[in-house]
């Protein structure tokens, strides 16, 4: 990137109009740094008399913003996707529970994770793979050099303890 006198010349004499422009376009606190990658983008043109011309300036700087708008877009539509994608997931995480109901999941969980310890370490491995990790089973199968069928009992046998645990949590 050579150095041209009359386009640092240029943008310096318009960069605070430039910073005035991005942050009415709602730049906001990111100005500052679209003004540098600005200034890169200036700096890397092809015709840099052209590049030193006020419209110029303010064309690229607008399609920075333009930039800018599609991927916090594109960033949106993934985040959806993904949290479609997720099932049920959306539905139980709450944007910010209340102390009450923090402590009663910290204390269901700790009650999960005591029915799966009494079922063994083998079944509690198990289900937190399949569960948690989200691993397959043949993949446990597999990890844990046992088979298929092995797994599936031990699951079985887990899911049968937090059913049980979730019943006798809904009685009280």
């Amino acid at each position: 990137m050579a150095s041209n006198p009359k386009l640092e010349q240029a943008y310096l004499a318009h960069r605070p109009r430039l910073l005035r422009f991005l942050a009415a376009r709602g730049a906001g606190d990111a100005a500052e740094d679209l003004l540098q990658e600005l200034w890169l983008r200036l700096a890397r043109a092809a015709d840099s008399e052209a590049a030193a011309n006020l419209a110029y300036m303010m064309r690229a700087a607008d399609r920075l913003m333009i930039d800018r708008y599609r991927a916090r877009r594109q960033e949106a539509l993934r985040e959806q996707a993904w949290s479609e994608a997720q099932p049920g997931l959306a539905e139980d995480i709450a944007p910010s529970p209340d102390a009450e109901r923090s402590i009663a999941a910290r204390q269901h969980v700790t009650r999960v994770e005591q029915a799966l310890a009494a079922l063994g370490e083998r079944p509690a491995r198990i289900f937190r793979r399949h569960r948690i990790d989200g691993l397959a089973q043949r993949d446990i199968a597999a990890e844990l050099g046992i088979s298929i069928s092995t797994v599936e009992s031990d699951l079985r046998r887990a899911y049968r303890a937090v059913a049980d645990l979730r019943r006798t949590l809904d009685e009280v």
